[in-house]
């Protein structure tokens, strides 16, 4: 299940500090995992493991030194690589509540805004995964951005989350 949407500042729920960005754009994705809230939660809460859910042609690449100890206030520095261009990245984590929630912010990276909330549901004797990611382009005012959006930036973001609930789903169920 993926969405997008725009929002205006009023209809953001997103956090009053984000409310000066314009064109706030959403990605909604879940899966449901056969697999208990507290197994799932420890995968997520092991940020090396986002090498395993991020596509091989990002060039995925964590630069914090290990062990990353996820709190609230954790940074995670890292790089990719799409196509020829490379980027460096860092997130903090803003919330973090085991093993229900936490939440990423871009602090340094290619958006104007990347807010991302992870949710962890024990539903139907397994856990449901919620990722809802809040993201603006840097050049969101210009008439260009709404075309780079929708040939560049959001094909990129649905191929990406798309094998990162393939990889879920080959990592976290049991065979």
């Amino acid at each position: 299940m993926a969405a997008d949407a725009l929002l205006t500042n009023t209809e953001s729920p997103i956090d009053r500090r984000f409310l000066g960005i314009q064109r706030v754009r959403v990605l909604r994705t879940s899966v449901w995992l056969p697999r208990p809230i507290d197994g799932v939660f420890a995968f997520f809460a092991d940020a090396f493991n986002l090498n395993e859910l991020t596509p091989p042609w990002l060039h995925f690449k964590i630069s914090t030194p290990a062990p990353i100890d996820m709190r609230v206030g954790a940074r995670i520095d890292y790089s990719i690589r799409l196509k020829l261009l490379p980027m460096r990245w860092r997130t903090e984590i803003t919330a973090y509540e085991p093993p229900y929630r936490f939440v990423d912010e871009q602090r340094k990276g290619p958006y104007a805004l990347w807010h991302h909330e992870h949710i962890f549901r024990a539903e139907r004797g397994g856990t449901t995964v919620l990722d809802t990611v809040y993201y603006a382009l840097p050049f969101n005012t210009t008439a260009l951005a709404g075309l780079v959006h929708r040939m560049m930036v959001r094909p990129n973001l649905d191929r990406i989350f798309a094998y990162r609930r393939e990889q879920m789903q080959r990592l976290l169920v049991p065979t």
